[in-house]
């Protein structure tokens, strides 16, 4: 088991509100998702894509590889995210805070896991 167990399930905790969020997606993530051109019919894959990161931040909790992974993937997906907004030019907040933000986060849930691990 992970100790403290905290930080993961405060990352699934955000990954529930932003699938959430994206279930019929709200105006800004309407906004970023038609800035950055992401397909509208690859929508719906967002709910359940951060819904599974959640449970496997949940997950890992006690199943400490599973963490690595799941903490690893989100660290990839805001990477792809980051680059996204770069080559669209969408060079504003939701690059600059919401991306880079949790990627930050990521980052240091993965580097977390490992050291507790």
């Amino acid at each position: 088991m992970i100790e403290p167990w905290w930080p993961l399930a405060a990352l699934a905790a955000v990954q529930v509100v932003d699938a959430a969020l994206c279930w019929k997606p709200v105006e800004f993530i309407r906004t970023c998702l038609t800035n950055v051109g992401y397909p509208r019919r690859f929508w719906p894959l967002l709910t359940p894509l951060k819904l599974s990161a959640a449970a496997g931040l949940v997950i890992g909790i006690w199943v400490p590889w599973l963490a690595a992974l799941t903490s690893m993937a989100l660290v990839g997906y805001f990477l792809v995210a980051i680059g996204a907004h770069i080559n669209a030019r969408d060079i504003g907040r939701d690059l600059l805070v919401n991306a880079t933000g949790m990627l930050a986060i990521c980052v240091g849930a993965f580097v977390f896991v490992l050291q507790a691990w």
